[in-house]
């Protein structure tokens, strides 16, 4: 991970995201005849420093987010404020499930028919789109209107690397730690005191739960990527942050032992039911509602999950009812205790066919009005900055701040550096590890297999 990120994300990820960043008030709708007369100044001029000059425009949009769920809630509503900006502004929001994102993307690119603006996966999958031309150099972008300090340093820098760009060509859709959120009463059912903070403790506290009776994990294998972090957590714990980079790269095959015995240690869980009957049928919402409802003790995900905990129709657990824990230090010596998983989310990219004086403007207004909607409508943090003060925060959002205060290094998911072939073979091939229809080693193999097919 290069230096700046971890910088950033000392500094920047508590303080930047702090400050006052979305100071200017919504412009005042001009005349009609008031609004034509600087649509044609502004067009003409590239001016972003005045009113919204109202440009038409017939957004459409992709997204994997219903539009009263997650995501999807945030980008319907800043599309609706804009419109009471820009009357002549109309979208189209099309749902894509998860699982046919990239298909459909790939699809959509080949024929250089990508949506205005579109839902995908940071790093590694948007490479191709980058050196195609065919999404948008949104870190230019935002120079250009003058919207480029919206968007957290940390989450720019975080990006920039994920990608291996010097400019982002991605909007965020959060600045996250990942780890494993815990039921308070469950662990105190159990007699646990405290949250373990090396494998071992780990491992003696899942045994604990199942002992007392309680599911020790909740895990959303039926999404795949729940099960696929799991797996990594131990893989990064035991060889070191850059395991995945490693393997990517062909300086270490994927089927040696360290990541074997990482691949076994999850099937290792399965076969002691620590993930309970029917893992592979559980998704990651129910996941976190069995964890929020005290079905469940552990749940791994990110600190998007703040959205769901700070819902008290959903979280029955309460205000303070829901402890983190960082993923367990194997060896200190190999992993550092400060070393946090932390990614951007999926993203937002733009058709560079279809980036236009209008639809920079609705950037603009957009990352200039989202971190304060996140947080009003979500109390999360989307790598904006927004004018929210810790006094106005729920205790889960602070939760997470805190953690985030707390990271000395960073590591990323298991998938981020895999081609498209090698990270279909990992997750498709989970639930087969899981049941044990399928070995550690041919687990292992099968992603190997991938990765030569893959020419990596």
């Amino acid at each position: 991970m290069k230096k700046k990120v971890l910088a950033a994300m000392l500094s920047a990820a508590m303080t930047a995201a702090l400050l006052s960043g979305c100071g200017s008030s919504a412009a005042d709708v001009p005349a009609a005849g008031a609004a034509a007369e600087t649509e044609e100044s502004a067009a003409a001029s590239g001016d972003f420093t005045g009113e919204d000059p109202q440009l038409a425009k017939d957004f459409h949009i992709l997204s994997i987010w219903a539009e009263d769920n997650d995501n999807g809630v945030l980008i319907t509503r800043i599309c609706e404020d804009y419109k009471k900006i820009n009357p002549n502004f109309t979208y189209e929001y099309e749902l894509v499930a998860s699982d046919d994102l990239r298909q459909k993307v790939s699809t959509l690119a080949s024929s250089n028919d990508l949506p205005d603006m579109f839902a995908y996966e940071s790093g590694k999958p948007i490479v191709d789109l980058i050196e195609a031309g065919r999404i948008t150099d949104i870190g230019a972008l935002l120079e250009e209107v003058g919207s480029a300090d919206y968007v957290t340093p940390s989450a720019t820098s975080l990006l920039q690397t994920l990608s291996g760009t010097d400019t982002i060509y991605d909007l965020p859709l959060g600045l996250n730690v990942e780890g494993f959120w815990y039921n308070k009463a469950l662990f105190e059912k159990a007699g646990i005191t405290e949250a373990p903070a090396t494998w071992d403790e780990f491992e003696t506290v899942l045994q604990k739960l199942k002992d007392a009776g309680i599911q020790p994990l909740a895990c959303g294998a039926a999404d795949k990527w729940g099960a696929t972090r799991l797996i990594n957590a131990y893989t990064v714990r035991s060889l070191g942050a850059d395991a995945m980079r490693k393997a990517a790269a062909g300086e270490a095959s994927y089927t040696e032992q360290g990541y074997v015995d990482a691949a076994a240690k999850i099937q290792e869980w399965a076969d002691k039911g620590y993930f309970g009957e029917g893992v592979n049928t559980v998704d990651m919402g129910t996941a976190g509602s069995m964890l929020m409802t005290g079905k469940a003790a552990v749940f791994y995900n990110g600190s998007w999950f703040t959205s769901n905990l700070n819902d008290a129709s959903a979280n029955e657990a309460g205000e303070d009812g829901i402890g983190f824990f960082n993923v367990p230090v194997v060896d200190e010596a190999v992993s550092d205790a400060g070393a946090y998983s932390m990614n951007c989310g999926n993203i937002l990219c733009l058709s560079s066919a279809k980036t236009d004086e209008a639809t920079k403007w609705f950037v603009k207004y957009f990352v200039e009005h989202i971190g304060d909607v996140a947080m009003e409508l979500q109390g999360s943090i989307k790598g904006y900055t927004y004018s929210a003060q810790p006094e106005d925060m729920s205790g889960y959002t602070q939760l997470v701040l805190d953690e985030m205060g707390k990271a000395t290094s960073a590591f990323t998911w298991y998938e981020s550096t895999m081609v498209s072939e090698v990270s279909d073979a990992a997750q498709q091939n989970v639930q087969t590890l899981l049941s044990g229809e399928m070995t550690p080693e041919e687990y292992m193999q099968s992603i190997q297999d991938a990765a030569d097919m893959a020419g990596m």
